[in-house]
């Protein structure tokens, strides 16, 4: 490889042929993750009646996914910075696929728990490892949009997977009620596309054959040039990056906006079907308007960001902006059709922040310290999917309203956002 001052920076042709080559398949990927951890939502009505769950099991089993995720966050992550992105990647999807489609045969809480659990361990190092596989192909100047298009995809899974669901759960297949299928089509789609990841997915860029020797060389140039900027301005080791106070801050902020958003995915249906006087299929096929809002939203936060150069603000007034929006749905007495205006604009909020916010991590720090931050952080942060679903749950079992736990899930949206605004970041390099 030619020292890095004697070769150009890659063109625009160069980074739009990164985008098109990368985005649209981990876009596919990250549908059929999130999916797979959101289906839930979908089949919770259904589901609860017909095993006798009441909301606290439901609650509990829909979070613990998130304790199995906190387990094997980093050791993912550090695989992926460390070995084969593309082999661990593959992995993860095939066995996460298999636990989803173990949850449509579940008939206890204790199996419902369990197969949770184990899908939330085989989820664990799929998005910090996505994060880390960025970092070796985009530039710092790429990396939120790059983002956007790959978060793009939560709300995409949302938009398609809640009619899709809501058609599944009319069928009744083999003996079977639509709620089960909804858990063991889901399920199939990872173990297919972990197949074609083993193949499809190139590790580094010097490993390229569809890109040209010079363009090779001028994407790993430009980011060892990054990452030599980052350690002369910061020297901070791995076990450092666990104690470093940036980290610490994006994790609690993480796990605050994460109690209000997974919450507020996983309740959605219900929350609309109590507004109004739809249908359980009707409600839960409504639920994709706030998604759809959100995909329009984290696309425009992404673009901005980066020409912006811009991380801090463009995540934090997101997350305060989502709070409001959701104490304005919890007002008793409203229309129905202006209650679904504030869910949209709390959608369009929630799924804005997540672009800006991953490129912060992999700014401040560098190659393995880097990969063990994101891991933390997306760990740590994740846990607010297992206090949300939890606290919510136990409240309404409490015969606590609606209002009440919506209040609270506002709250952790605006405290999230007010702990980023304290966050101290270094200016990046043009």
């Amino acid at each position: 490889m030619a020292p890095a001052s004697s070769i150009s920076t890659p063109s625009d042709a160069t980074r739009a042929k990164l985008r098109r080559r990368i985005l649209p398949f981990v876009f596919v990927l990250y549908i059929a993750s999130y999916l797979d951890r959101a289906n839930v939502a979908f089949a919770k009505i259904p589901m609860s009646a017909d095993l006798g769950f009441s909301e606290a099991v439901f609650g509990f089993g829909a979070g613990i996914f998130f304790i199995g995720y906190l387990l094997f966050g980093i050791p993912g992550a550090v695989l992926i910075e460390r070995g084969s992105a593309r082999k661990w990647i593959a992995r993860m999807l095939i066995v996460w696929g298999c636990c989803t489609v173990v949850i449509g045969f579940v008939r206890t809480p204790g199996e419902f728990y369990a197969a949770r659990f184990a899908l939330g361990c085989a989820e664990a190092g799929f998005f910090p490892g996505i994060i880390i596989y960025f970092s070796h192909w985009f530039a710092q100047k790429d990396r939120a949009r790059a983002m956007a298009g790959f978060i793009m995809a939560i709300p995409v899974s949302l938009v398609f997977g809640a009619p899709f669901s809501a058609l599944i759960l009319r069928v009744h297949w083999l003996g079977m009620p639509g709620w089960r299928w909804v858990f063991i089509l889901q399920g199939v789609a990872p173990v297919v596309l972990g197949c074609i990841t083993f193949f499809y997915l190139t590790d580094h860029p010097m490993d390229a054959k569809w890109l040209t020797p010079d363009e090779r060389e001028q994407i790993a140039a430009e980011l060892e040039r990054e990452n030599s900027v980052k350690l002369e301005r910061q020297q901070v080791t791995v076990w450092q990056a666990l104690r470093f106070k940036n980290v610490l801050l994006l994790a609690v902020a993480l796990s605050l906006a994460n109690v209000g958003g997974y919450a507020f995915v996983l309740w959605l249906p219900t929350i609309i079907r109590n507004s109004s006087s739809l249908s359980v299929s009707l409600a839960t096929a409504c639920s994709a308007l706030p998604f759809a809002a959100g995909l329009i939203a984290v696309r425009l936060a992404g673009k901005s960001s980066d020409r912006h150069r811009e991380r801090r603000l463009h995540a934090a007034i997101p997350m305060i902006a989502a709070g409001v929006f959701f104490t304005l749905a919890s007002i008793a007495g409203q229309p129905f059709p202006l209650v679904l205006v504030w869910l949209c604009l709390t959608g369009a909020a929630a799924y804005s922040w997540p672009p800006p916010f991953w490129v912060l991590p992999t700014a401040t720090l560098a190659k393995s310290a880097a990969a063990v931050s994101v891991g933390l952080i997306n760990a740590i942060g994740n846990l607010g999917g297992f206090v949300g679903p939890t606290v919510v749950g136990y409240l309404l079992s409490l015969q606590y309203s609606y209002t009440v736990a919506i209040l609270f899930l506002s709250a952790c949206f605006v405290l999230a956002g007010l702990l980023l605004l304290t966050l101290r970041v270094l200016p990046e390099p043009e």
